[in-house]
C-alpha cells in the first residue's frame, strides 16, 4: 500500500505546485486542503527533503523548491501516462470510442463523405472527430489516431504515408463552358485568382506562382485575387463562381467527380512536397481500433476508377 500512498502524494504535490495552493489542489482532487497538506508532508518525510519553500504563515502562494521544480516535468509526464494507461484498460478492444484528429478542411472535404463506410464495417466503435489546424497532444487529449499534412516527421508520433498531392486550377462548370475565356493559361490574367493560405507558412506547399511558372504563364500576376485561409472555403468559392482556384487534388477529388468543379488545363499540375500521413503514438499501434482505422484509411486513399471532370 506504500506505493499507492506515494502515488496519491505525488498527485497532491503536482496539483499544489501547479496551483501554488493547497486549497485549489484540494478542489481539483475532491479532498480537503488538510488532506492535501498531509499527503505532501508524507512525501516530504519519505524523501527527507522539503518540496515547498517554508516562509511566514501569511505567505500567499506555495513556492516549490528548486529540486521540486526540476522534478515536476517528469512527474507530470508520468501522471499523464498513468491516466492514459488506465483509460486504455477501461476500453473494450473491439468497441468503445475512437478519437481521430484531422484538420477541419480534410474532415469536410475528404473524411466525412467516407466515414459511413468505416462505421458500417465497425458498428461497435463510436468515432469522435477532433478538428483543429493546430497540432494536438495525443497523450494529454487521448487522441487515438490522426491524419496530418506535412513532410512526415512529428515529435513523439509514428507516421505512415497515406496520400501524395498536387495542385492545379479549377473553376465552376459555368465559367468553364465559356470557351472564349479560358483557352490557355495566359487567359487567367483576366480572371480572379483564388489563393489557399491555409498552408502559407509551410515550406514546400505550391502557390499560384509555382503553377504559373510551370504553365509558362509568368506574365500573369500571381499576387492578385482573393485570399482565403481554408482549403474547403477556397473550393466553395470556386464552386460559387467567384473565380479560379488553385485546388489541392485530395480536397477537390469529390467535387470534381460530382461535377461541381472542372479542372482547367489538366496536363499542367505541380506536385506538392507535402503529403498526408496517418499518425499515432507507437504504443497504440497494436490497438485493434487503431489498426482497423489505419487499414481503412489506406484502402480509401486508393484512387477510384471514376475519372475526374476536366476542361482542356
Amino acid at each position: 500500500m506504500k506505493s499507492l500512498v506515494h502515488l496519491n502524494a505525488l498527485r497532491a504535490f503536482e496539483a499544489s505546485a501547479r496551483f501554488q495552493s493547497f486549497s485549489a489542489a484540494a478542489e481539483e482532487l475532491h479532498v480537503t486542503p488538510a488532506a492535501v497538506g498531509q499527503l505532501v508532508r508524507t512525501l516530504e518525510d519519505w524523501l527527507g527533503t522539503p518540496l515547498f519553500v517554508r516562509g511566514s504563515a501569511g505567505r500567499a502562494r506555495l513556492v516549490p523548491t528548486e529540486t521540486a521544480e526540476r522534478a515536476l516535468p517528469d512527474i507530470r509526464t508520468g501522471l499523464e501516462r498513468l491516466a492514459s494507461g488506465l483509460a486504455r484498460l477501461k476500453e473494450d478492444t473491439t468497441g468503445g470510442v475512437l478519437t481521430v484528429t484531422v484538420s477541419p478542411a480534410f474532415a469536410s472535404k475528404w473524411l466525412l463523405p467516407r466515414i459511413d463506410r468505416f462505421q458500417t464495417a465497425w458498428p461497435d466503435l463510436d468515432v469522435r472527430l477532433d478538428t483543429s489546424l493546430k497540432p494536438v497532444d495525443f497523450a494529454a487529449q487521448r487522441i487515438d489516431v490522426g491524419v496530418r499534412y506535412g513532410k512526415g516527421t512529428w515529435p513523439g508520433l509514428s507516421a505512415e504515408h497515406l496520400m501524395d498531392e498536387d495542385v492545379f486550377p479549377v473553376c465552376s462548370p459555368t465559367l468553364s463552358r465559356d470557351r472564349g475565356r479560358l483557352r490557355k493559361p495566359a487567359d487567367l490574367a483576366n480572371e480572379t485568382l483564388i489563393h489557399d493560405l491555409s498552408m502559407d507558412a509551410d515550406a514546400g506547399f505550391p502557390s499560384w506562382g509555382a503553377w504559373l511558372r510551370a504553365a509558362g504563364a509568368t506574365e500573369v500576376s500571381a499576387k492578385r485575387g482573393m485570399k482565403i485561409n481554408s482549403s474547403a472555403a477556397v473550393l466553395q468559392a470556386a464552386i460559387d463562381g467567384q473565380g479560379v482556384a488553385l485546388a489541392r487534388s485530395v480536397m477537390a477529388r469529390d467535387d470534381l467527380d460530382a461535377g461541381r468543379l472542372v479542372r482547367l488545363f489538366p496536363k499542367i499540375s505541380v506536385e506538392s512536397e507535402l503529403a498526408y500521413f496517418v499518425v499515432y503514438r507507437s504504443e497504440c499501434a497494436s490497438l485493434p481500433k487503431v489498426a482497423a482505422f489505419k487499414a481503412w484509411l489506406m484502402a480509401e486513399a486508393v484512387p477510384r476508377a471514376t475519372p475526374a471532370s476536366a476542361a482542356p
